[in-house]
């Protein structure tokens, strides 16, 4: 099969959030499996710092008023050919923000319409979040490219149908009053990147005004759970951390516990329960329920804790502040590092993470891939990837608790602060998490069937060896003849 992945982010190219993950990773083991799998993205100002990417542009366009050069480079450490959107409104050395957003991205998605119109023809284009909801509405009207659109964060749902109609094209046939309500109706697969979080977008919790909509197409919904690289990621081989260490040398994780503690500022003691936390600061991740106990846990217990990332002012400073209140225990660190998360999640006992609603989660997935455990409630992707401890039944790979409620998540860390106390079924713990599958073998055969089941084939004559044809050479000039004449219908 022939498949364009279409997205904002692409680890490690440009990555924010999970989406990067999937559309750096997916592409990847699906073409181990035989097919073409490329990527469309924005040229943003930062990328030839991680990429070489030739001077030439291998075609060019026009969308919207405004013209467009596309670059191919590869996805670093891989064959996965990768086709650059380049235009002086990213030259920008970001990915989101600024009040030309909704016009940058729809201009974006445009020129990918064009690309597949009239340059390199897939069978199927498959889409990320509201960055590229206007594709399926476009190509809508090519019966032969089929499209998949799959909802990553359904809270940000892009520009409104009038702000859209004074940018580009609308065809007379779309519906929908924002980018993400009209791509969900005409895509004709819409998936979400965990089965539960694929129900609970039904409901008006979790539906964030969409539930009646995403319950009229919930027959071409589904949901398909991410995975992680775990070549990557892999405790065994990490070059991030000190000292390497299996789920049958654990013994050796003792030494990144102290070393972390030790960059960090953080009394060293390696009998101390360490919690870590390495994120997004914002609401959706349960950030408002930490900072309601978080200082009582640490006045009752002789726990550390230790949080990474950046997000809304408001909670990077009252943990700023919180922090200054705990020297030696509590270590808060506003940025965002590859490598000091990683060690994180290879030095600390527990990895936090009490998300008020979870598409997927990726943190939880790599924490328990370095034995570290994951407090977590129960919502979206979290329900699908931990399982609550239960030590009689020698059961389970982390804490779980259920309500949105301060009193709940006490609760839990209480649980797993005097669960650490136990070191023999700890350790049992930890090895019951790191023997979890979170690789995305499995989620790519999945893929493969819903790619299959669009196309009317057998998805088990699409498990075959790669194909040397297309993995030889990443270029598209080849395949443009068999693009025929431009099938583009935008207006310029």
């Amino acid at each position: 099969m022939k498949i364009l992945f279409v997205a904002a982010e692409a680890a490690p190219l440009a990555k924010v959030g999970g989406m990067g993950d999937v559309v750096g990773s997916l592409p990847k083991v699906l073409r181990k499996l035989g097919h073409d799998v490329r990527i469309f993205m924005p040229y943003y100002g930062f990328l030839p710092d991680k990429v070489e990417i030739p001077e030439e542009p291998v075609w060019q366009g026009t969308a919207m008023f405004n013209d467009f050069a596309v670059y191919e480079t590869t996805l670093p450490e891989s064959d996965v050919p990768v086709y650059l959107f380049g235009h002086p409104a990213f030259d920008p050395r970001k990915v989101y923000g600024g009040s030309d957003e909704d016009w940058r991205f729809t201009f974006f998605a445009n020129g990918a319409a064009e690309f597949v119109w009239n340059y390199w023809k897939p069978q199927i284009v498959h889409c990320h979040d509201w960055h590229t909801g206007m594709i399926p509405v476009w190509l809508h009207q090519s019966p032969d490219i089929s499209t998949v659109f799959t909802i990553h964060n359904l809270a940000y749902q892009g520009p409104w149908r009038w702000k859209l109609e004074q940018m580009t094209w609308c065809p007379w046939y779309m519906q929908g009053h924002n980018t993400m309500a009209a791509a969900v109706q005409f895509a004709d697969r819409v998936n979400t990147v965990s089965p539960t979080y694929a129900q609970q977008i039904k409901t008006a919790d979790y539906g964030e005004e969409l539930e009646g909509l995403l319950s009229f197409i919930s027959g071409k919904l589904s949901g398909i759970l991410n995975g992680i690289d775990d070549e990557s990621y892999d405790p065994a081989t990490d070059r991030y951390i000190g000292k390497t260490f299996t789920a049958n040398s654990l013994e050796n994780r003792r030494a990144n516990k102290v070393a972390i503690q030790e960059e960090l500022g953080l009394e060293v003691n390696s009998k101390a329960f360490l919690v870590g936390l390495v994120g997004r600061l914002v609401e959706q991740k349960g950030l408002d329920l930490i900072l309601q106990i978080l200082d009582r846990f640490l006045s009752y217990t002789d726990s550390q804790f230790i949080l990474l990332g950046t997000g809304d002012r408001y909670y990077e400073t009252q943990l700023w502040q919180m922090a200054s209140r705990y020297r030696g225990r509590m270590a808060t660190y506003l940025l965002y590092s590859e490598g000091l998360g990683r060690r994180i999640y290879a030095g600390a006992d527990a990895f936090l993470m009490p998300s008020r609603f979870e598409p997927c989660g990726i943190s939880q997935m790599i924490a328990m891939r370095y034995g570290c455990i994951p407090i977590v409630r129960n919502t979206g992707g979290l329900v699908d990837t931990v399982q609550h401890h239960d030590p009689e039944h020698h059961a389970g790979t982390g804490y779980t608790f259920d309500r949105y409620e301060p009193l709940d998540l006490f609760t839990c860390m209480i649980r797993a602060w005097e669960g650490y106390r136990f070191k023999d079924a700890w350790r049992e713990l930890q090895q019951r998490a790191m023997a979890q599958d979170f690789s995305w073998d499995k989620s790519a055969v999945d893929y493969i069937k819903l790619y299959s089941d669009m196309l009317g084939i057998d998805y088990q004559q699409q498990l075959a060896p790669p194909k040397p044809e297309f993995a030889a050479s990443a270029s598209g000039k080849e395949t443009k003849d068999e693009v025929g004449l431009p099938q583009s219908s935008l207006p310029k």
